[in-house]
């Protein structure tokens, strides 16, 4: 046994499944330890059990289309947020969890003041995964 490769014994679809049940960072660190983890950490099948189930939906109501090649690139292209909704809205996935977030624009929000309606100033953040929200 010593000096073999056990991994190389393995088919990598099986080796793909194995790294989809980790984190995105995970399969990232994985990548650089061998060239059948390389290889398979660019399966579509990763990286579409990163990202949220409702993508294509999200995809659709974006400003401007992607046009990326796989499931890998749209995962890191999602990292960085885009413009859905007519600019009302922008989303983007969570680097290290891939959970989605969401940030409204001030002219979403309605916020009641003594009786009275104002638009809210500055920016919300909903964080799905956390259920949490932030005010800016």
């Amino acid at each position: 046994m010593e000096g073999q490769d056990l991994f190389s014994n393995l088919p990598e679809g099986c080796i793909s499944h194995i790294l989809s049940l980790t984190s995105p960072p995970d399969v990232c660190r994985s990548s650089a330890v061998c060239s059948i983890f390389r290889s398979a950490s660019e399966s579509d099948i990763i990286w579409e059990r990163f990202l949220p189930s409702d993508h294509p939906d999200i995809l659709n109501r974006s400003v401007s289309p992607l046009h990326l090649s796989s499931k890998k690139e749209l995962f890191f292209g999602l990292l960085d947020p885009i413009l859905i909704d007519e600019g009302k809205m922008s989303f983007s996935i969570e680097r290290q969890t891939g959970r989605k977030c969401f940030m409204l624009s001030p002219r979403q929000l309605w916020i009641a003041w003594g009786g009275t309606q104002r638009i809210g100033s500055g920016f919300l953040f909903l964080n799905q995964g956390s259920q949490r929200w932030q005010s800016s």
